[in-house]
């Protein structure tokens, strides 16, 4: 009787053994495939749901969007583009071919848009506010503006008080004026068209200095030099406010939805924050 351990056995096995490796590998290589199948699926359906939006904005907004435009992208892979401009400037992109997804601006012009039926109802909200602050050089003395009167007496003891042509300027220039001394702040007053060639005078400015200015637009000049006291007086604050809306055609509606939702995230509210946005 041939022995059970013998070369017959052996010989069958090894053909058995190679089967079992053969089927093996099969199974492994299909297996690579459905992952490789799986991964090339999601990222397919990952392209194939990012989206782009326009996005229309104030100027004064950029600082802070910039940056929460960035992280939207990296939190939901759809890309915001945004374009910053003035009310008449966004005005005349709205009524455009050109079609954009939300708008972001004063109430004056979001109102109007509303009226027109242009800006979901339910789908636009405030979402931020600009104040005016003083301002000084890095290093010398800060005005005391802890109150009204205290303003008033820094302002009359300032050897110079410098702002702006624009929408602050003029506000001043009333405020001023119902305080009572307009008069003895003009002749030491120095103006400029825009809010950084205020910045750039305050910084190399001498003596006893005072400037005006938004303050989201005060803090890109911070690491240059320039000081930031404080927000005017309570009683004679003026804030603009912002909002932000979706519009009715948004070509990517979904998405426009979900990036104003995210303008009020505690992410977003930081990021407008550390922008003088509050």
């Amino acid at each position: 009787m041939p022995s059970l351990h013998g070369p017959s056995c052996a010989i069958s096995a090894a053909p058995r053994a190679r089967r079992c490796s053969r089927q093996q590998a099969s199974i492994r290589e299909r297996s690579g495939m459905r992952t490789v199948a799986a991964l090339l699926s999601c990222a397919i359906a990952g392209t194939a749901f990012a989206a782009d939006i326009r996005v229309l904005s104030a100027g004064a907004m950029e600082p802070g969007l910039a940056k929460i435009a960035e992280q939207f992208r990296r939190e939901t892979g759809n890309r915001v583009r945004v374009y910053f401009g003035t009310a008449p400037q966004l005005e005349r992109r709205l009524a455009s071919d050109d079609p954009s997804d939300v708008l972001i601006c004063a109430p004056g012009l979001m109102n109007d848009q509303l009226r027109r039926g242009k800006i979901e109802v339910d789908g636009h909200f405030i979402i931020g506010r600009v104040g005016v602050g003083v301002v000084v050089r890095s290093g010398a003395p800060e005005p005391d503006i802890a109150n009204l009167e205290r303003f008033k007496q820094s302002l009359l003891g300032a050897d110079s008080i410098v702002y702006n042509q624009a929408s602050t300027g003029l506000y001043l220039e009333k405020l001023f004026d119902l305080l009572g001394i307009g008069e003895q702040l003009n002749k030491k007053t120095i103006r400029y068209a825009g809010s950084a060639q205020v910045f750039e005078h305050v910084i190399g400015g001498r003596g006893n200095e005072i400037g005006f200015g938004a303050i989201n637009e005060i803090k890109p000049f911070e690491p240059k030099g320039l000081k930031l006291v404080g927000p005017l007086p309570e009683q004679v604050q003026s804030s603009t406010a912002y909002a932000a809306g979706v519009l009715t055609d948004a070509p990517t509606l979904d998405v426009a939805r979900d990036f104003v939702r995210y303008l009020g995230t505690p992410f977003a509210k930081a990021a407008f924050a550390a922008a003088g946005i509050e």
